[in-house]
């Protein structure tokens, strides 16, 4: 009967566990398996990588205190049985927002942790079978384990870090033979701290109308993300390769460009972003200008001169360089004559030699006027004519969650800028709401990763917002209380603004909100999982 117990004690924990597990791993995922994010998630919300349930089935050692024979022993099994098969059916269920993705590296992980905890359960039955009092010792290192499972799964991917460089190295050294396979492949690298993925959907379609055209996926812009394009996607037919290039910290876009061998180079724009990890502005500037700075000889830089960041940074590379924008000087390719509607955009461009050409997009914001006038500016090096580019930017659709125009019923329209964002980028999104003649509502739960600025550029965004919005809804109550406090001090009325929950009591407040008029509601922002209260 003792036997028995264990086993089935043995078995409810090891459920319990799995979930457990399955929750951490996934964090660690979203933070990019990087320890020391995984461990600022863990210092901001402990209360969601240590759980005090888990202490229910620590109480069984109430029933062995008194070691009254075999019958206590049995209770003690049973309630610890009982705790763990409940706090299975009874865990929290929260909508993720992004799934975990069952990856090779996350299998090792899991393998790596299920050693861990086999170790762990060989240790606690050999300390605890046969023994009442021992039992007590058991129980304690199994309650600590599922108690302490976040430090497990750190651990585990600490041991597996020298597996998962080695990996790592494989692949890159397979995707560099491939790019070094294809000598007529010019690769385009793009990046900026906002608007690198819509440029690069633009100039695909742009560069698409002659060329066989490879970019990179969604939001692949990693080196690894780069890595599996190249091993996945290239082809011997292919003639361009378009890579996005995303960065957290120094040398991240220098890594890529190592790889990728670019010959061409976009930036466009360069804000404060990922201040945790830059630290600086100055280091964004530098890290981004790796681009720029690792270009051949016979490569090409192409700069948004509007951006002041972009501007004022002293290039070191001679390389020759193009300027696009529509208020500087010395532009060789300038948009004027802008106009705005709830369809979208039109401008003229003109380019260097004279030409120009007009421009009808479905895109919406100023910003991607830039992105088009990048593409554009790309086309035209590849001897693309002004009109056909023309032709294919008019057909181009927006990114999804990017400035996404969404008409949802006769009375509301919704603008999903909800992938992520950075002061500049929310910024020019409120100035798109602030354009639009019905009632404007603006959803959002702020702006991350801003480091020591995070609570100034979010008060920033509050006074932006309450120039133009006739609602506010501001998502998680701590989470805003930068964009709260900037609301006061902005003078804005309290009723017209709500602080919600969670996204579903936002939603539902935007429906409330907007039932009795034709409205335009901006959605600035969706946070990861990691983020929510």
């Amino acid at each position: 009967m003792n036997s028995l117990l264990i086993i089935l004690l043995i078995v409810a924990w090891a459920v319990y566990n799995t979930v457990r597990i399955k929750k951490n791993v996934h964090m660690l995922q979203l933070n990019s398996y990087r320890n020391e994010r995984y461990f600022r998630w863990m210092k901001e919300h402990p209360e969601k990588a240590i759980y005090l349930r888990d202490i229910w089935p620590a109480l069984s050692f109430v029933f062995l205190l008194p070691l009254w024979g075999s019958w206590w022993f049995w209770l003690a099994m049973i309630w610890a049985i009982a705790s763990y098969i409940l706090l299975t059916v009874n865990r929290p269920k929260t909508a993720e927002k992004k799934k975990l993705a069952i990856t090779p590296r996350v299998k090792r992980l899991f393998m790596t942790t299920g050693v861990l905890y086999v170790l762990v359960m060989a240790l606690s039955l050999l300390i605890g079978f046969n023994d009442t009092f021992a039992l007590a010792w058991f129980l304690l290192i199994l309650v600590l384990s599922n108690f302490l499972s976040y430090f497990m799964v750190l651990i585990a991917n600490t041991i597996n870090m020298p597996i998962e460089s080695q990996v790592h190295q494989y692949y890159f050294n397979d995707a560099e033979k491939i790019i070094r396979s294809s000598p007529d492949l010019e690769v385009i690298g793009v990046t900026g701290s906002y608007g690198k993925t819509s440029t690069k959907h633009i100039l695909k379609e742009v560069l698409a109308s002659e060329y066989n055209v490879l970019m990179t996926p969604e939001s692949y812009n990693t080196k690894m993300g780069v890595t599996r394009t190249i091993r996945t996607y290239l082809k011997p037919y292919h003639e361009l390769f378009i890579a996005e290039m995303g960065a957290k910290q120094e040398h991240d876009i220098q890594d890529i460009c190592e790889l990728v061998h670019q010959k061409y180079g976009i930036i466009t724009a360069i804000g404060e972003q990922h201040l945790e990890t830059f630290k600086t502005l100055d280091n964004i500037k530098k890290t981004k200008f790796e681009l720029v700075e690792t270009l051949p000889n016979n490569g090409t830089a192409f700069l948004n001169k509007d951006d002041e960041n972009i501007n004022s940074y002293q290039q070191k590379n001679n390389c020759r360089t193009m300027y696009y924008g529509i208020d500087a000087d010395d532009l060789h390719y300038r948009a004027k004559d802008i106009q705005y509607s709830a369809k979208g955009t039109t401008f003229t461009v003109l380019k260097y030699d004279g030409t120009n050409v007009q421009i009808e997009t479905r895109l919406l914001g100023r910003h991607n006027i830039y992105n088009i006038l990048a593409a554009i500016a790309i086309g035209s090096e590849k001897n693309i004519s002004l009109e056909k580019m023309a032709r294919a930017i008019k057909g181009v659709n927006p990114v999804p969650h990017r400035l996404e125009l969404r008409k949802t019923s006769e009375q509301l329209t919704l603008i999903d800028d909800s992938f992520n964002s950075n002061p500049t980028g929310a910024k020019m999104a409120v100035e798109v709401l602030g354009s639009m003649p019905e009632k404007k509502l603006l959803v959002t739960p702020g702006m991350i990763e801003l480091g020591d600025r995070e609570y100034e550029l979010n008060k920033t965004l509050a006074h932006q917002a309450a120039e133009v919005c006739d609602f506010i809804i501001l998502v998680g109550k701590k989470q805003t209380r930068p964009l709260q406090d900037g609301l006061v001090e902005a003078g804005y009325p309290e009723a017209q603004s709500y602080v919600a929950f969670d996204l579903h009591d936002a939603l539902q407040k935007m429906r409330e909100v907007t039932a009795d008029q034709s409205s335009v509601v901006l959605l600035e922002n969706d946070l990861p999982d990691t983020f929510n209260e």
